[in-house]
């Protein structure tokens, strides 16, 4: 839950991230910099689920902040000086689970970038043997390495609603064509180079989402948000992909699935969801853990 921080206004809650911006600040556009804060919330098809996952937003934050530091070439929001006068800017009751941030004219893109076949560009591949327009080979079985990564950019719906996958072309009516372009590039570039980095400690990086900037001074294009974490990606065991000999033996996941495969079999998506059972929790909390360790040694 959202919490009383000194020196900070809370401002915003994300469906497991809250914002705030310093005392005083007027409005989240004027503020010199912004406090993100990952808590234990979890989400699944658009609810917020109950329990959280104990030490999640500790277990992302850090894992976002190990990407940063390894894609330290590419723009993002961090603020470097966490010091004013001396005295540290981010409260202790968040130490380890918040980012100090500069604010950003933010697109309103999900820059989602699929390098294997899986979850709804499986679905949608069965039906039109394309993912989000983009069309694919035939023959491709679920959790299928792509002939190349594609981007399949989605708009970002107000809360509570559904993000829509949109086409590249869409993305340029709604950014300009320089911006989708931009967006684009850095998404697929990104990608690429995770991809090869985790494919180093034993595993696959199957998708990701990215969310871009612009920075309010110099107009350049920045990395914002979470990075590369198990909230927004799906991390694959690369030998159990390879031994596999169905999706699920293949498809071992790092992320939240199995929260998502437990709702899917006791929930029919109607009113408030169910309690998490406290073994779902736990194996997902170890499988945040287990990645953490796995990426970053």
């Amino acid at each position: 839950m959202t919490t009383t921080l000194p020196g900070w206004t809370h401002a915003y809650s994300g469906k497991v991230r809250d914002l705030y911006v310093p005392q005083g600040a007027a409005s989240i556009e004027s503020a010199p910099a912004l406090l993100v804060v990952a808590s234990d919330r979890v989400s699944a098809f658009d609810f917020v689920l109950e329990p959280g996952i104990p030490g999640k937003g500790e277990l992302l934050t850090t894992l976002s902040l190990w990407w940063f530091d390894r894609l330290d070439d590419v723009p993002n929001h961090l603020v470097a000086d966490h010091t004013v006068d001396g005295v540290e800017r981010i409260p202790a009751q968040v130490a380890g689970r918040a980012m100090l941030v500069k604010p950003l004219r933010m697109y309103p893109i999900e820059c989602v970038v699929r390098g294997y076949l899986t979850g709804s560009g499986w679905a949608e591949y069965q039906q039109s043997q394309s993912v989000c327009g983009v069309s694919l080979p035939a023959g491709l079985q679920n959790g299928d390495r792509l002939p190349e990564p594609i981007y399949t950019p989605a708009f970002k719906a107000p809360q509570g609603e559904h993000d829509e996958n949109i086409s590249f072309e869409r993305t340029e009516e709604l950014v300009g064509a320089d911006a989708a372009a931009q967006l684009r590039d850095a998404s697929l570039d990104v990608y690429r180079r995770a991809s090869a980095i985790a494919e180093e400690r034993g595993l696959i990086l199957a998708d990701t989402k990215f969310e871009f900037g612009a920075d309010k001074q110099t107009g350049e294009l920045t990395l914002a948000d979470e990075v590369l974490t198990s909230d927004s990606s799906r991390y694959w065991d690369a030998e159990a992909w390879r031994t596999g000999a169905t999706p699920a033996e293949r498809m071992a996941s790092f992320d939240k699935q199995i929260v998502r495969d437990w709702l899917s079999a006791n929930w029919d998506k109607q009113g408030t969801p169910p309690e998490l059972p406290d073994d779902v929790v736990q194996r997902t909390a170890a499988r945040y853990r287990e990645l953490l360790e796995r990426i970053s040694g």
